[in-house]
Formats: C-alpha cells, structure tokens, sequence
C-alpha cells in the first residue's frame, strides 16, 4: 500500500451541521476473500484521475457537506460520489462510517443496473440487511 492509498484509507471526513461537527471514518468494502475492489479501482486509474479522487475525498474532508463535490442518491441508502465518468457508489452506517462499496466508469445517461445490483447488493450486506 503507497502512502496516498493509506492516507485515504484512514481519512476522516467532518460533515459539518450547524453548532455540531460529525466525524465520519472512510472505509472500502472487503469482500470475503479480503479483497477491497474500490481501493483497487482507484489504484488503476491514471495519476491524473487518481489525484482528483485525492483532491475529492481531501475537500470532503475538509468541508463536509458543503465541499464543491457532486453527490446523488442512488437508490434508498445508497449515494454516489462523482469524478469525471467515474464513480463510487457508498453507505452510511452509524457510527457514522462511510463505506465505499463499489467504483465503476459511468459511460451512459443512466447508471448500468448490473453496477446498481452490485452496490445494493453490498450495502444491503454492510448495513446488515436482507432482500
């Protein structure tokens, strides 16, 4: 693991609400065999790409909420993160923890539902629920 992927496995993000500070720790989803498929995602961009997911998850560090990040609702709890044409689908599990559960290059209008049924599928398994 270089330095950039353990700063970001360890980066806490502060949401900021008015009077209150919420820390929020950033993890990537493990699969069973102890695979983390953002992490390697990410590791596989070009630098260019990869410094602007740097630059992303910094801002949402720094200014919570209100960082110049686009986020969108997916599908319940399930929100993605976007950078360019690519994206990180997440949940938010008490805690509060964010977990980034799947990475994927959007190249359509809408989000394909095989990466759509990945993400649920994982989040559904985080947050401990069942279909």
């Amino acid at each position: 693991m270089n330095q950039r992927q353990a700063r970001a496995s360890q980066l806490l993000i502060s949401i900021c609400r008015i009077g209150h500070t919420y820390r929020v720790r950033i993890r990537y989803y493990r699969t069973s065999r102890g695979d983390e498929p953002v992490r390697d995602y990410l590791a596989g961009l070009p630098a260019r790409e990869r410094d602007d997911w740097d630059e992303t998850l910094a801002l949402l560090g720094e200014l919570g909420r209100e960082a110049p990040v686009s986020l969108r609702q997916l599908e319940g709890k399930l929100w993605e993160i976007r950078v360019g044409k690519h994206r990180i689908a997440y949940v938010v599990v008490s805690g509060p923890e964010l977990i980034l559960l799947h990475a994927f290059k959007k190249q359509g209008r809408r989000t394909p539902r095989t990466d759509l049924d990945l993400a649920l599928k994982r989040a559904r398994e985080v947050l401990g629920e069942t279909k």
